[in-house]
């Protein structure tokens, strides 16, 4: 009878721990390895609610690393963002690198950032974020900002994609003002 139990013991001591190793490979099989989930060159990517577009980002390389728990793409060498408003304007944004962050959305684009509206106002700075929910924009960088009537340069932007709602840092620079 003792023998008996020192065989069972035996013999599910084996199995748990033989469970245990394929548990402990599939981890290490699925862990993250360095490389990316995939890489694609040329890329188009439509951003659509209730069937109209809404924006479309292209980029000459995009590395996906979507097998990551926190999921993102990463677009080395440059990217291009065209907003497109409800009257079909286009706002053009462009820059050196950016990441987009899949579980919220959020587009980080660094390195000579260029926002060109369709009015010709033209932003630039050095990091822009747009979260592609709420369409908006902002930065914590330096930032100048050139329109029709508007010279300014900033530390802080805040603002939705057709500029109409717009907060900032410190600010200077030369603002038309029309008397009354």
């Amino acid at each position: 009878m003792k023998l008996l139990r020192i065989k069972n013991i035996f013999f599910i001591l084996t199995f748990v721990l033989s469970c245990d190793i394929f548990n402990e490979q599939v981890i290490n099989d699925s862990n993250f390895s360095g490389d990316p989930l995939g890489i694609a060159y040329d890329v188009r990517m439509v951003y659509t609610d209730s069937s109209k577009i809404k924006a479309i980002l292209t980029s000459p390389k995009h590395i996906d690393f979507t097998n990551l728990s926190l999921k993102y793409s990463e677009f080395p060498e440059g990217v291009k963002v065209v907003f497109y408003d409800n009257f079909k304007n286009e706002n053009i944004i462009v820059a050196d690198y950016g990441i987009l962050y899949n579980n919220t959305s959020i587009i980080d684009l660094k390195g000579n950032v260029v926002l060109e509206s369709h009015d010709k106002s033209i932003l630039n700075t050095s990091q822009l974020y747009w979260d592609a929910d709420s369409d908006w924009i902002f930065t914590e960088e330096k930032f100048t900002f050139i329109s029709e009537d508007y010279n300014l340069n900033a530390t802080r932007l805040d603002t939705n994609r057709e500029f109409s709602k717009f907060q900032t840092g410190e600010l200077y620079g030369t603002v038309t003002v029309e008397e009354k």
